[in-house]
């Protein structure tokens, strides 16, 4: 009990609140341990997210628990600095309380952090058949269906059904598009080529549509003609100029073109976090926060916006872009800041982007890099990737092991996380969901009528359990057709079973009602850093 008492906060010091534990958010945090404070970070997820490496989870070439990292642990050295499990739902700043899902927590500095969700465009309808990469969910959900799609095509006889099915689509030519289309190029050309008998994954259609003339617009066109030679030798298509118009459950259509898929992955736009209503402030179209140089925001005394949520503006007057790195340049700098103010030390001056490169990868052996005094392609830039997100990987454990993986995928091109996972059948999340996945955030109310609603995700680092609790999605026993009514006992085998079965079977009870069978089923600098 006394090692236990001393982890807590001391009671000294202003109180801050930090909401949001991405590379923001946690990046505040750490710079504020030990200083003459008591923090408190909230996060509705227990881990620390890696996100730029969230694709090869979706491409089955890493487990969640290689890019993710308790925050607990990260932070267990910092005696002052408090962890909290929970939802925000919102912030009443006349008396300084964040309000959340279990209760409200009083500030007296509050730093939101929360991050982006995925923007459709004004169709929110689209989420449900394209789900996009913000989430370890998504990622599961994204490699499911994407293996799930190769085993269906084994099964059919159907050559239409078969080429459909192997048609993957990617909207959007920024860094996570190309990744991901390079990635399931090689999954399908090489990893799965002797894995069936009916049908050869090489033969796998990958098409990345994209509305602007090129790909990877924040690069320089030589860099972008790279990558375009290289996706294109790699057999993926490319569509340019071509603005999704529509999407459903086996389509898209994008520049007038009806693309019959089996999968369908959204890696286009960024949506903020609801922190701009939450604090009833000026936001940009995008929803963002508009901050000073300080990072605070005007007419809120003690509150400060980073990452995608805040729109800041670099020493070009321009704003600086949702990447990881300038997410994590806030963090710190707001926690070098924070700390100097608690010691009685003059505010540091305005924040000041530093741009470290911009790095993308577009499969084995190829990247593409820009430093601004320096460009390259091809296999350098790959082996500078590869360096770069390993020594950024949080956690000395993740580091050998995806150092390890890879290593064993280059010489092997093997990829050893190729498990669905979960209810096949089970429904995506709906728009609302996804964007409420963002860090401290808390889902949206369903509208009038609907019923179920997502919550808290936990994945387990070993990749081999993920559960989501849902909320009132299924009738009683006795209340649909299939379970008995009351005061019926349910039929018995005939014999008596150990409590251990017994429990196991109300388990199995519990699933049914909340999953009942009759629904439907980089640092990479461009990645979203919250």
């Amino acid at each position: 009990m006394e090692a236990l008492q001393e982890k807590k906060p001391a009671a000294v010091g202003p109180h801050i609140v930090v909401i949001g534990g991405g590379f923001g958010g946690l990046s505040v945090a750490r710079r504020l341990g030990g200083a003459p404070c008591r923090v408190t970070l909230i996060d509705r997820q227990n881990f620390h997210l890696f996100v730029p490496l969230l694709y090869q989870v979706a491409t089955a070439a890493l487990s969640p628990g290689d890019i993710a990292e308790p925050i607990r642990q990260v932070l267990a050295r910092d005696r002052n600095v408090e962890v909290r499990l929970d939802e925000v739902t919102g912030v009443d700043t006349a008396r300084r309380r964040v309000v959340t899902k279990t209760g409200e927590i009083g500030y007296d500095v509050l730093v939101i952090a929360t991050g982006s969700g995925q923007s459709y465009f004004g169709h929110p309808e689209w989420a449900t058949h394209a789900p996009g990469l913000k989430s370890i969910a998504d990622a599961q959900e994204i490699r499911n269906k994407l293996l799930m799609a190769f085993e269906e095509a084994e099964r059919t006889d159907d050559a239409a059904r078969r080429a459909a099915l192997m048609t993957i689509v990617l909207v959007g030519g920024g860094p996570t598009g190309v990744e991901m289309a390079g990635a399931v190029s090689e999954l399908a050309r090489h990893t799965m080529r002797r894995d069936f008998r009916r049908i050869s994954p090489a033969d796998a259609r990958i098409v990345l549509v994209e509305a602007m003339p090129r790909l990877l617009g924040p690069f320089p066109e030589k860099l972008a003609s790279h990558a375009q030679r290289i996706l294109e030798g790699r057999g993926v298509e490319l569509r340019f100029n071509a603005p999704v118009e529509d999407v459903g459950e086996d389509y898209v259509v994008a520049g007038g073109e009806r693309i019959p898929a089996g999968t369908i992955v959204w890696t286009a736009g960024v949506a903020a976090s609801p922190a701009g209503k939450w604090l009833g402030v000026e936001t940009d179209r995008a929803g963002r926060v508009l901050v000073d140089a300080n990072l605070a925001v005007p007419g809120h005394d003690g509150v400060y916006v980073i990452g995608d949520a805040a729109h800041a503006k670099g020493e070009d007057g321009e704003p600086l872009p949702g990447l990881a790195q300038v997410a994590k340049q806030q963090g710190e700098y707001l926690g070098r800041a924070l700390a100097a103010q608690a010691q009685g030390r003059p505010w540091p001056g305005p924040f000041k982007f530093r741009n470290y490169g911009n790095m993308a990868t577009i499969g084995r052996n190829q990247a593409v890099a820009d430093f601004s005094w320096w460009r390259t392609a091809g296999f350098v830039a790959w082996l500078l990737w590869s360096v770069v997100h390993v020594f950024l990987l949080i956690g000395f454990r993740n580091r050998v092991l995806v150092s390890v993986q890879w290593l064993w995928a280059y010489l092997t091109y093997q990829r050893g996380v190729r498990l669905i996972l979960g209810d096949r059948n089970r429904s995506r999340l709906s728009m609302q969901d996804v964007q409420a996945q963002g860090r401290g955030l808390a889902q949206p109310p369903k509208p009038d009528g609907a019923v179920g609603n997502a919550g808290l995700s936990v994945a387990v680092a070993s990749d081999e359990v993920q559960t989501r609790s849902v909320e009132s999605t299924a009738m009683k026993p006795g209340e649909s057709g299939t379970g008995p009514k009351d005061g019926q006992k349910k039929p018995s085998s005939g014999k008596e079973r150990p409590d251990r079965d017994r429990d196991e079977d109300a388990v199995d009870e519990a699933v049914e009602e909340s999953f009942p069978a009759s629904d439907p089923p980089s640092y990479n600098p461009q990645k979203t850093g919250g």
